[in-house]
């Protein structure tokens, strides 16, 4: 009996701790948003990000007022759908690229599912190709790609981040080769802030931009 109790005890807290992750509902974006991500909080695969780390996303965006946002790597949307639903909020859009068209198919249907299609703009290309060529300027960026490219793809964003932007990255408590490469980089470098997400499940860096050029010591 106590061991029934104990159970249920385990299913409401679990409950609890997911709920607490999700934004007030305050219109009916929102609402449709929080109920498709409810529904199908266990049924992301195809290395999308956990559900904190979409939280961290969107407090991010929320609290800087981000409006031009670019995320490489979309896999089948889990992500997007945060920083869209932050985007909503600040009146910006997303630009998301992904290489795989069975998951670039998927993360369409989903962005539709969740109410969130108008503030996402999907490409289906390269990243390597389509980053460099990007135009304008952009204040947030989530790297989930591929690992060992992460440092060029900061590089090829740089000129465009505006100063009190941030590059964000995924997975960078994996520490491996490409990692590391990236944050001894951005760790380097003068006019940039870097900070890691402190309830991230998999490492998230959050490198801030804080003038054009690098600063002089």
């Amino acid at each position: 009996m106590k061991l029934k109790y104990f159970f249920i005890a385990f299913l409401i807290s679990g409950c609890s701790s997911t709920q607490a992750q999700f934004p007030e509902v305050e219109n009916n974006t929102d609402r449709k948003v929080k109920a498709f991500l409810e529904e199908n909080v266990n049924n992301w695969r195809d290395m999308n990000v956990p559900l904190s780390d979409g939280k961290i996303l969107y407090d991010l965006i929320v609290k800087n007022g981000h409006t031009r946002a670019v995320e490489i790597g979309t896999s089948t949307g889990h992500s997007a759908i945060w920083i869209a639903w932050a985007l909503s909020k600040t009146g910006g859009k997303l630009i998301t690229i992904e290489i795989d068209k069975e998951r670039y198919v998927q993360a369409k249907a989903n962005f539709k599912k969740a109410g969130v299609e108008k503030y996402i703009d999907a490409r289906l290309a390269d990243a390597h190709e389509l980053v460099p060529q990007l135009p304008g300027k952009y204040d947030f960026v989530f790297s989930d790609a591929d690992k060992y490219w992460y440092k060029n793809y900061f590089v090829d964003i740089d000129p465009k981040l505006a100063v009190g932007g941030c590059f964000t990255a995924h997975n960078t408590s994996m520490r491996d080769s490409g990692i590391r490469e990236f944050l001894e980089y951005v760790e380097g470098l003068s006019n940039y802030e870097t900070t890691y997400a402190k309830n991230s499940r998999s490492g998230i860096s959050i490198s801030c931009k804080k003038a054009d050029k690098p600063l002089r010591n």
